[in-house]
């Protein structure tokens, strides 16, 4: 598959990119600056294409089966930001995909955004956008896997996760393991239309994945 990454150059996406040059997929990687290329292209994207999720991204679509949505303004950005990044960009990305007939999409999302009403009041505006993107997705038609990983560290990734579409406990992730399950959830065909919290365990992630 030729895949769009929708914030490559962030950290999930730079692991996402080096895995998938190691697999039989292709990754395009969507940048909003020309000067950020060479360095995904370093990385191992076969492609770069440069667009800006506040605007149409429909031309970054061109050829692709797939979208994996891991931009994002962040938890500590403005409501505005988070607006116009984490839920309005998404949804307009959902929308082109869906006019582009490019069928899978799959999204970072994040733990609590299917219950923003329960998480810390700090952290509200980031779940709801969230979630309203989420949404979006759900009722969009697309063959969609929602990811909602819980909080990301930058420790190296493990490769041994829990996956639930609901995990009732405290932990953390590394972003290496939740790009890791992004590139085997390409692949899951028992993933489309699921949603799961993902944090790190104590199992492989091909046999979490068979699980779901």
């Amino acid at each position: 598959m030729r895949v769009l990454i929708a914030g490559a150059n962030g950290k999930i996406g730079q692991h996402l990119v080096r895995l998938m040059a190691a697999s039989p997929h292709t990754a395009r990687a969507m940048v909003r600056k020309p000067e950020q290329a060479a360095a995904l292209e370093k990385l191992g994207a076969a492609e770069t294409v440069v667009g800006d999720l506040e605007q149409d991204c429909t031309h970054a679509l061109k050829d692709c089966d797939a979208v994996v949505f891991t931009a994002g303004s962040g938890p500590h950005t403005g409501p505005e930001k988070t607006i116009d990044v984490d839920q309005d960009g998404a949804i307009r990305l959902i929308d082109s995909a869906r006019a582009a007939g490019v069928k899978r999409f799959l999204m970072v999302s994040s733990m609590r955004a299917d219950r923003p009403e329960n998480a810390p009041e700090k952290l509200h505006h980031y779940l709801r956008a969230k979630h309203k993107a989420d949404e979006h997705l759900r009722a969009s038609g697309l063959d969609f896997t929602l990811v909602r990983p819980g909080p990301l560290t930058n420790d190296p990734g493990t490769g041994k996760v829990e996956l639930a579409a609901r995990l009732d406990r405290t932990g953390s992730i590394p972003r290496e393991d939740v790009a890791a399950v992004l590139l085997a959830t390409l692949d899951a065909d028992n993933s489309i239309h699921q949603s799961f919290d993902l944090l790190s365990g104590d199992y492989g992630i091909a046999e979490s994945l068979s699980r779901l």
